[in-house]
């Protein structure tokens, strides 16, 4: 925020040097303390240091933002905030117990990785037909010397270090291609959405793929709802870009190791989609010191959950601070996808 000139100006001819003072804010604690009785005295200096003062503590953490709480100006995010004004004066004023007990929690909430998002409640499509999965292809897939079949191969153990390094059987993912075409009827039927395929829209997804045969993507008529991207692959399988910053793969792995069926897969492709589309869905970026990137999915009937958290990898810098930009709008999660009625959208 701006108004801090004043109280720049002021460090400047205490002989401290301002720039030091915002990158330490044990150092500007300690100068606030020692300089007290003057900064205040004027009633300008002190609204400059309050806004000094905030500034430095946002620049601590990249979740950090300023609000208007009842108390005044705050900085803080969802776990700790400050009241500036209050916390200036309390520092001008202020023994050195309390200035180096300040200074120590500061650095321990800079230092603190918070945990994941509460997630967001998903609405219900009411009075809206529900989704019904297509039957899958009747073909039962079996691997391994025992032909055991795949979902149930590991019950006496763990897999084999060699099962890691095998697939096998990739056709029995093919009714996953089915399973994503019903998913984009449904939702087309269901919410007010723009549809559009082409086969170039599989840049959203943030490491392009080698073997792309299809791109959909499907845009709610409001930008506060998450657009999702499908995009088929060759293995076979579907790749769901989500949101901003999140790609997930069905099946997640496919080797034999992890033992995947199409129902299993169908289940987790189901329980995204139509949980993004209720407003069951969240993500966070940039969080805590290591500027990590997380989600939070809620089941769109209410009947589980999952989150995951993780270093952004090689993704583009300008696009990791576009996404940024774009979730601060949506900080408490994405909202539901307006519902469709007689060709209207509905909000």
């Amino acid at each position: 925020m701006g108004g801090y000139a004043v109280f720049a100006r002021y460090c400047e001819a205490a002989g401290a040097v301002p720039a030091e003072l915002a990158a330490d804010p044990a150092a500007l604690a300690g100068f606030l303390q020692a300089h007290g009785p003057t900064i205040r005295a004027n009633s300008d200096r002190l609204a400059a240091a309050a806004v000094f003062t905030g500034n430095t503590i946002a620049g601590l953490r990249p979740d950090a933002s300023w609000t208007v709480g009842p108390g005044g100006a705050e900085v803080g995010n969802h776990e700790a905030r400050f009241v500036v004004r209050a916390v200036v004066e309390g520092l001008c004023g202020a023994g050195d117990e309390m200035v180096q007990a300040f200074a120590a929690k500061l650095r321990g909430w800079a230092q603190e990785d918070l945990g994941g998002p509460a997630g967001p409640l998903p609405v219900p499509a009411s009075g809206h037909p529900v989704y019904i999965r297509p039957s899958l292809p009747d073909v039962r897939y079996f691997s391994g010397a025992d032909a055991r079949r795949y979902g149930g191969r590991w019950d006496g153990g763990g897999p084999p270090q060699e099962a890691y390094e095998v697939v096998s059987n990739p056709g029995r993912f093919a009714g996953l291609h089915a399973i994503a075409d019903a998913l984009i009827s449904h939702l087309e039927r269901t919410y007010a959405i723009d549809v559009r395929e082409d086969p170039a829209l599989a840049g959203d997804l943030l490491l392009p793929h080698p073997d792309v045969r299809r791109a959909v993507r499907l845009t709610p008529h409001h930008a506060g709802a998450a657009p999702l991207t499908f995009v088929f692959t060759g293995f076979p399988g579907v790749i769901v870009h989500a949101g901003v910053l999140h790609d997930f793969p069905f099946p997640a792995c496919g080797c034999d190791a992890c033992d995947e069926t199409s129902e299993s897969t169908a289940d987790r492709l189901e329980m995204l989609v139509l949980g993004v589309a209720a407003g069951g869905y969240a993500e966070r970026y940039p969080v805590g010191r290591r500027h990590q990137l997380e989600y939070v999915l809620a089941a769109a009937d209410g009947s589980g959950s999952e989150s995951g958290c993780g270093e952004p990898g090689p993704i583009d810098g300008g696009r990791l601070g576009e996404a940024a930009a774009r979730l601060r709008d949506v900080a408490v999660g994405w909202g539901a996808w307006p519902l469709r009625k007689a060709g209207r959208m509905v909000t």
